[in-house]
């Protein structure tokens, strides 16, 4: 739970993404998850507007690529405060799309306009304030029993951060809100995510053999509006009818794909604390509280000394 003026964790899902895209008041895009590098798990999402790649940040690292400072055509916003970097990746991506088709709706266009003369660090201050995106952000914040004052990271705490790819004007570019700069990572073909596969698999190879906490997701445009536009170009005849019958069965799968993120997004913005109050108490007054608090505690002993051998 936030409070006024701050930013909540929120979760790195594809359901959760594609709605704050389409509460943002963008069309034409959805949020799509990568479980590989391979060419073939990229080729099934084209067209792929921009990546998001998540890791667990251990500092600052030697940059590859080129820093460019000053005056850009890349939209790019320093990271001004905390838990933000989330939205902050995905505005990024959106802000820097140059398809026509692609909506982004007049809180973005607004938002882009008033910033486009400002250096990242005042863009980065403007998009901490927009009141509107920190709502649609913060309305996935997890409901807590208590308010804690946020603090800083410390040195054994493990800190994860959102970071940006894009192509623009022939170029790709990676959008880090803790660099000074938008990285150029050169001038590309029709490919421009061949670039940043080899990039991505090089890092995810440079950490540690036990680190798998990595996150990819894709910002791709609208499959079910893309399906329909398929169906409705094949003319309704004999010899097309396997072909109708395939696109109208992808077309139901992303409906009912879309139907779980729905509901997942519900159960995630749901207030559950009174239920759990309440059966808290209910346990209490019967006197099975604490004998499962203390079976509790035993379990999660003994996980820990076997995670210990």
């Amino acid at each position: 739970m936030a409070v006024n003026g701050q930013w909540c964790l929120i979760e790195s899902d594809p359901g959760v993404f594609s709605e704050l895209i389409r509460e943002f008041g963008c069309k034409g895009l959805q949020v799509e998850e990568l479980w590989s590098l391979d060419e073939e798990a990229f080729t099934q999402l084209k067209p792929i507007f921009g990546l998001i790649f998540l890791f667990k940040w251990k500092g600052e690292a030697d940059i590859e690529g080129k820093v460019l400072f000053g005056d850009t055509d890349v939209f790019f916003a320093k990271q001004v405060i905390n838990n933000a970097c989330a939205t902050q990746a995905i505005i990024s991506v959106l802000l820097n799309i140059e398809n026509p088709e692609i909506q982004l709706g007049e809180t973005l266009k607004q938002f882009k306009e008033f910033t486009k003369s400002f250096d990242p660090t005042l863009k980065g201050m403007s998009l901490t304030n927009a009141d509107r995106l920190r709502e649609v952000h913060n309305s996935f914040a997890r409901q807590a029993m208590f308010e804690f004052d946020s603090k800083a990271a410390e040195k054994d705490d493990d800190v994860y951060h959102f970071i940006a790819f894009v192509p623009h004007k022939g170029r790709v570019y990676e959008l880090d809100g803790l660099k000074p700069g938008p990285i150029d990572h050169g001038s590309v073909g029709d490919d421009w995510v061949a670039v940043i596969r080899s990039i991505l698999q090089k890092r995810i190879e440079s950490a540690s053999s036990s680190e798998i906490t990595f996150n990819l997701m894709a910002v791709v445009g609208d499959k079910k509006e893309e399906l329909q536009k398929q169906l409705n170009s094949i003319p309704d005849d004999d010899n097309n009818q396997a072909k109708i019958a395939e696109i109208k069965a992808k077309i139901a799968m992303e409906d009912e794909k879309r139907e779980n993120y729905k509901t997942e997004n519900i159960r995630r913005k749901h207030n559950y604390i009174p239920l759990i109050m309440e059966m808290l108490k209910i346990l209490s007054e019967k006197g099975m509280l604490m004998p499962l608090t203390m079976k509790a505690k035993e379990k999660l002993e003994s996980k820990k000394n076997n995670q210990k051998i």
